[in-house]
């Protein structure tokens, strides 16, 4: 019987850290087999998920010993907050821990996207030479659009304005007296900041609210020489919108890492799409953060159940 268990992937120097103190079972393949994980459950008090692990009412109903998740990253969609807190169960992310990997790879997307220069290597071998085709923009001066103004919104403004780009914002939830405003253009609604931005980036989760905020009428508003950035949460854009405007030229380029199935579909609405980056939700992972998550998820459990030993017979 296991008191932790660790079903996606995770830094071993943290893994045994906690199996100092606990008995752990580290198998990153149950998140591929879910009924596998199920099984598991019996005697468990911590499980510890990324973000593709569903911790929803089946499974807790077949953890019944379970008093904390800790979600190594801070996206909480694959969590259900309201059973686990009617359970008792403690959720823990990783707060603060992806933040720096998520807003260079926001950077270093509109760099790209940008300039477009960097989807030459199949004509180049081919033996041509585009360089008339690929004269682009640069990011100084550009302005960068953020949807969403928390903690990693802002890490990317900060890196964004050491570029000499401007950053403007949108965020309902944060009051317009907040410090945080302080050298942001701070919009008052979404369409205003889509007309103005020049490299659009989402940080926002993932709610009814937010589902397909970037739609085809959204996309409508944004410059034909504009950029959009996702590394925030799938289902936040309408991809099928978004291929058309790729198509059409309405949209200068895109960059997805996070979509609303994953992996993505045989026959994805996404294939074929021009000035298109797609990558596999890693925008928050780099081998930096993903010990600093690691550890801090490690302690975030760790105290938990220092606090709730295990009872008696159980």
């Amino acid at each position: 019987m296991s008191d932790i268990v660790i079903s996606e992937f995770m830094d071993e120097g943290a893994v045994e850290s906690l199996e100092q103190d606990f008995s752990v079972r580290f198998d990153p393949t149950l998140v591929e087999a879910r009924e596998q994980l199920l099984d598991q459950g019996q005697g468990v008090r911590g499980l510890i998920v990324r973000n593709r692990t569903r911790v929803d009412e089946a499974l807790l109903a077949r953890f019944p010993d379970l008093q904390v998740v800790g979600r190594l990253g801070v996206g909480l969609d694959n969590i259900d907050l309201k059973a686990c807190a009617a359970r008792g169960v403690e959720v823990k992310p990783a707060v603060g821990g992806n933040g720096s990997s998520v807003a260079e790879y926001v950077i270093g997307g509109a760099l790209m996207l940008r300039r477009g220069a960097y989807f030459s290597s199949a004509a180049m071998l081919a033996g041509e030479w585009p360089r008339q085709a690929l004269i682009g923009r640069e990011v100084s001066g550009s302005v960068l659009g953020l949807v969403g103004f928390g903690a990693i919104a802002r890490e990317t403004a900060r890196r964004a304005r050491a570029l000499d780009m401007q950053v403007a914002a949108f965020d309902p939830h944060l009051p317009a007296e907040d410090a945080a405003w302080a050298d942001v253009d701070r919009h008052d609604s979404l369409d205003s900041l889509l007309e103005d931005a020049d490299v659009i980036s989402l940080h926002v989760p993932l709610t009814e609210a937010t589902h397909h905020l970037i739609d085809a009428d959204r996309l409508q508003r944004v410059k034909p020489s504009a950029v959009l950035i996702n590394a925030a949460r799938g289902g936040t854009v309408d991809e099928a919108a978004l291929a058309t405007a790729l198509r059409e030229g309405r949209l200068a380029g895109a960059m997805l890492d996070v979509f609303e199935q994953e992996p993505l579909p045989e026959g994805s609405v996404l294939e074929g799409a021009p000035n298109l980056i797609l990558t596999p939700h890693i925008a928050g992972v780099t081998e930096e953060s993903n010990a600093r998550i690691s550890r801090m998820t490690a302690d975030n459990v760790r105290a938990v159940l220092a606090h709730k030993p295990r009872e008696a017979g159980a």
